[in-house]
């Protein structure tokens, strides 16, 4: 039955168990005591879903707390074994598969390089199904018993009704592929555990914002610096994440090309791809055919020697380059959207790391407008390389806790009837 406000019985008890299960989550251990200020539930309203979690097996006691003169308090929290994940990271030097359980505690991994400038859609896809296929086998999971993989990828995701998820990642040859599709055929996982697809920024913003340096920010921005440079926007209005095209900016006008195709991109210029073009182009000691991990370590130990060695010139002057156009870039961010903090992660951020970052920052300010700029301020991620594939992680997370901590109900195997059906199609969308 409906209420006025339209939520069911059903819906009411879902929401109190999704907001005991984030508390616990976040928060936990705690004791029933204080989940009812956290989550502003009754007393009765905490033991009873309490009860029906424990009974789902999905909390757990985890010791006493004294309490005021009482009986210790018992305390209460999520059980890591009540539920797996897996998070994909399809990047542009490697495909990286993460197991983990409901607490992100890592179970096992795989990692797949990638060939110089090798991104065919079925070598993609194999590195997939046998990452996924292969961390399962090493944790003795069946596969029946994951909430779900979430896998972050380069590009624009759309979805779409006929066809699942497409991938348009101009950047790699990618037009419109149907990578939820592909996956479906030959995957080690049934129909039954559904795949979460989305920009490998907005998941790396979404592991920041829950676990890293984004924590307490209402409004941030994080931006992942790689082969390319992209950015994820979380704002109150947008609490998951947006992921935006931040890389194919124009910063130049008849600029250099980007991988794109157009001229004068952020990405043509700050990105570590074009960087160490750059530094090659310039005469620097780059070595053709070395992944770009590789190539930018050299590049770091050339402008920042160890010791009394001397530094290369030209590798320090594209850096510095760099660092300015990756300022400007940020100040773009910073005028349009006023947010707390920054975030920057990354492979490439994390590579270039603090030695890079104040020079970044006094680019990113100067350029910035004055009010905006004195509110912000522009860190590095705290997540390491691991961000993205904890942040597809939990794609399939925040959908389990929004269910109220269940599964989703299996599509029913008999077609619907016409008359359910002719209502569905003349519904707008």
């Amino acid at each position: 039955m409906a209420g006025r406000n339209g939520r069911t019985v059903r819906d009411l008890r879902r929401a109190n168990r999704t907001a005991v299960l984030q508390r616990l989550y976040f928060d936990g251990p705690l004791s029933r005591f204080a989940l009812g200020p956290a989550t502003g539930l009754s007393s009765g309203s905490v033991s009873n879903v309490v009860a029906d979690l424990v009974a789902d097996g999905l909390v757990e006691e985890a010791g006493s707390v004294d309490s005021d003169g009482g009986r210790p308090r018992t305390l209460l929290r999520v059980a890591p074994g009540s539920g797996h994940m897996i998070g994909v990271d399809v990047g542009e030097t490697r495909v990286r598969v993460e197991l983990f359980d409901l607490t992100l505690t890592e179970l096992a991994r795989v990692e797949r390089p990638l060939a110089v400038q090798r991104y065919e859609v079925e070598v993609i896809v194999e590195h997939i199904r046998q990452g996924i296929a292969e961390v399962l086998d090493t944790a003795g999971l069946a596969p029946e018993r994951l909430l779900g993989a979430g896998i972050g990828v380069p590009g624009i995701v759309e979805r779409t009704p006929d066809r699942g998820v497409l991938v348009h990642g101009q950047t790699i040859g990618w037009d419109a592929v149907p990578l939820e599709a592909l996956l479906r055929t030959g995957t080690p996982l049934p129909d039954t555990v559904p795949y979460f697809i989305d920009n490998g920024a907005k998941t790396l913003g979404q592991a920041e914002m829950w676990f890293g340096a984004g924590r307490g920010a209402h409004n941030a921005v994080v931006v992942l610096f790689g082969s390319g440079v992209g950015a994820s926007l979380v704002t109150p209005e947008v609490e998951q994440g947006r992921a935006v095209e931040w890389g194919h900016l124009t910063v130049r006008v008849r600029g250099r090309r980007c991988r794109c195709g157009a001229l004068g991109c952020l990405e043509a210029y700050a990105g570590a791809e074009s960087l160490l073009a750059r530094w090659r182009e310039e005469g620097g000691r780059g070595q053709d055919g070395t992944d770009e991990e590789s190539a930018l370590t050299a590049m770091l130990a050339a402008a920042y020697p160890p010791g009394d060695g001397e530094a290369d010139p030209v590798a320090l002057a594209v850096l510095e380059e760099t660092a300015e156009y990756l300022g400007a870039g940020l100040s773009d961010l910073i005028n349009l959207f006023q947010p707390e903090r920054i975030l920057i992660g990354g492979w490439a951020g994390l590579a270039l790391g603090a030695r890079f970052l104040p020079a970044v920052r006094r680019h990113a300010m100067s350029y910035a407008l004055r009010h905006p700029a004195g509110k912000v301020t522009v860190e590095l991620g705290r997540l390491g390389p691991d961000a993205v594939t904890v942040g597809a992680a939990i794609l399939p997370l925040a959908d389990f806790f929004a269910r109220g901590g269940r599964r989703p109900d299996p599509a029913p195997e008999s077609p619907l009837p016409a008359w359910r059906t002719a209502l569905q199609e003349r519904a707008p969308s």
